[in-house]
């Protein structure tokens, strides 16, 4: 997928003037590239679109204005994105309790060796960013990488067939969910966006 540039970025006055109107839009897109797995960890599946959205979001929220500043935030998302025949996700570890989610993160350690993607036959271990894992407790914001390297058609039929998986198989976490719907077709899109 082709990296975020400065020259996509809006100015505070620009995207505040269409913020109103793109993010019911960024909102929806948002909810159809979310996979939940059990109650307390999410996938949000990451493609150009999201990206440029957060990092809009991020340099309003933190008013950033610095160049410099601005080029650290694209270049940070950036590394979000897929790669070349892969997906990526955002993955949220979610805890209403501090004292609960702070639990869970140690419990969680070794994360990163329990995450598959499992293509019919195929299982594909989740890449971790090994910036966010330390021996003590995981962080509660991962982000992964897929490398898929199917097709996007062939990716849709494993989809419709019910061999498009999600599974974790960590000591404290197991949980399997299937892609299917609106999620995989957006998969598959950006697997088609790599062509």
């Amino acid at each position: 997928m082709k990296p975020l540039s400065k020259e996509e970025i809006l100015s505070f006055e620009d995207w505040e003037r269409v913020r109103p109107r793109l993010r019911p839009l960024f909102i929806h897109a948002k909810n159809r590239r979310r996979l939940a797995l059990g109650p307390h960890l999410t996938l949000l599946f990451e493609n150009g679109q999201t990206i440029w959205y957060q990092v809009e979001e991020m340099l309003r929220a933190e008013k950033i204005a610095a160049p410099d500043a601005i080029q650290h935030e694209i270049d940070t998302y950036n590394e979000l994105l897929p790669p070349a025949g892969g997906l990526a996700a955002t993955m949220l570890i979610e805890f209403g309790e501090p004292r609960e989610r702070d639990a869970a993160l140690r419990r969680l350690v070794g994360l990163e060796n329990h995450v598959w993607l499992r293509l019919g036959d195929r299982r594909i271990a989740a890449k971790f960013d090994t910036r966010q894992m330390s021996s003590e407790r995981i962080s509660s914001v991962q982000f992964i990488h897929f490398d898929v390297s199917i097709s996007a058609d062939r990716f849709e039929e494993l989809a419709a067939a019910g061999k498009a998986v999600i599974e974790i198989d960590h000591p404290h976490l197991a949980v399997r969910e299937t892609l299917s719907g609106a999620l995989a077709q957006a998969l598959a899109e950006d697997l088609r966006a790599e062509i």
